[in-house]
């Protein structure tokens, strides 16, 4: 039962290299089959969020973020009348393109490559789902279909084009989404379907919930620090009334999960709000729209940018992070240049990409594939093995 303007399987843009339809799995099934199967799905399991993967093992990784993110837009895509499978295989591959230490190792990967096109994590997913995962007989890449692909590279909204939100307008194109857009023209100065929306505010859900968790694990702040802030306060002042006495982390349990219910409640009466006014009759006008259908309320939006601002004071940039952070990103300045000197340092099967690097450019393209596709573990361990 979807709504007129989910993405229907039966009229899906198909996949660049034609195949043979699926008896039993729609084509969106079987790109979230792809992406779960796929080798950089599997090496999330070792990437960090904020904190390196080693350090606790109650932490989020990568891998455990993509499955929560999944869970969340397959129950907004459900209750909106969306294609849950699609909302889902987006939301499962929106974080393949991250680097070892998160956004730590993504800044110094993204410093490396300047003079060679930049990097982004985002435009890094579409380059494996296209071009990295090298398994299928028939094709380099998963193959995905292009709902899929126009998820990966526009969630966060159009990219090129007036409703470019600033923040995520890209001029020039990151190297990795201009080629893939020269492959399959994903329609960048338009919004993206509703599925691909939902997976977007799914991230922003999950953060926002699993760093206040994680966070608290970790020591950087305490409960009372967030009885101050919108949202968490009163989370906690209701457990209060509700379950007096209760123990600590049973009292941070039922404070939390009341603020992720508040976020997907707000994103559900939202979205009915502007669907209704809207009357879109087919995902086609979802993305000729002039702004996004999935979002939080305005007064939400002020309450959370309060939370990250407190998130981002102590959690983010809290001396003992900053710290990890300086020395996982001498991890990653050390290696990418000891790989542009001698790339015969690369594993055999990469040896093949070497040969064909025409320039230094594309053979630091090449170079930041490998180090971007590295899990926290295998990166601290090559620096130890081949630096000391």
């Amino acid at each position: 039962m979807f709504a007129p303007y989910a993405c229907l399987p039966d009229q899906s843009r198909e996949r660049l290299h034609a195949e043979r339809m699926s008896t039993f799995r729609s084509p969106y099934q079987r790109d979230r089959d792809r992406i779960i199967h796929s080798s950089a799905f599997r090496r999330l399991k070792h990437k960090t969020q904020v904190f390196v993967e080693h350090e606790g093992d109650y932490y989020r990784t990568r891998l455990t973020h993509s499955i929560e993110v999944a869970q969340v837009a397959r129950t907004l895509a459900g209750v909106l009348g969306l294609n849950t499978d699609l909302a889902e295989a987006v939301a499962l591959a929106h974080d393949l393109g991250h680097t070892p230490f998160g956004h730590t190792g993504e800044d110094a990967l993204a410093a490396l490559m300047a003079p060679y096109g930049g990097f982004d994590h985002n435009a890094q997913a579409l380059r494996i789902v296209t071009r990295l995962e090298r398994h299928y007989a028939d094709f380099d890449g998963l193959n995905l279909t292009w709902e899929t692909l126009e998820g990966i590279a526009k969630h966060n909204g159009p990219v090129t084009g007036p409703n470019a939100d600033p923040k995520h307008a890209r001029d020039p194109l990151p190297y990795a989404l201009a080629e893939a857009n020269a492959e399959w023209d994903l329609e960048l100065s338009t919004f993206a379907s509703a599925e691909a929306q939902v997976a977007a505010i799914a991230d922003d859900v999950a953060y926002s919930h699993h760093d206040l968790h994680d966070g608290l694990r970790s020591g950087l702040f305490s409960e009372d620090d967030l009885m101050d802030l919108p949202v968490t306060g009163p989370a906690f002042e209701a457990v209060d009334r509700m379950y007096p006495g209760l123990d600590r982390m049973r009292r941070r349990h039922e404070a939390l999960r009341r603020v992720f219910g508040v976020m997907v409640e707000d994103v559900i009466a939202v979205a009915r709000n502007r669907l209704d006014a809207a009357q879109p009759k087919s995902a086609d006008e979802i993305r000729a729209m002039e702004g996004t259908v999935i979002r939080f309320s305005k007064p939400l939006y002020q309450e959370l940018k309060a939370i990250r601002s407190f998130l981002f004071t102590r959690m983010y940039r809290a001396p003992s992070v900053m710290v990890e952070r300086a020395r996982v990103s001498a991890v990653i300045a050390d290696l990418f240049p000891l790989f542009m000197a001698q790339p015969d340092l690369l594993p055999d099967e990469w040896q093949a990409d070497v040969a064909a690097a025409q320039d230094e450019t594309t053979l630091a393209r090449t170079v930041a594939d490998y180090v971007a596709g590295m899990t926290d573990r295998f990166a601290l361990q090559e620096h130890s093995r081949l630096l000391g």
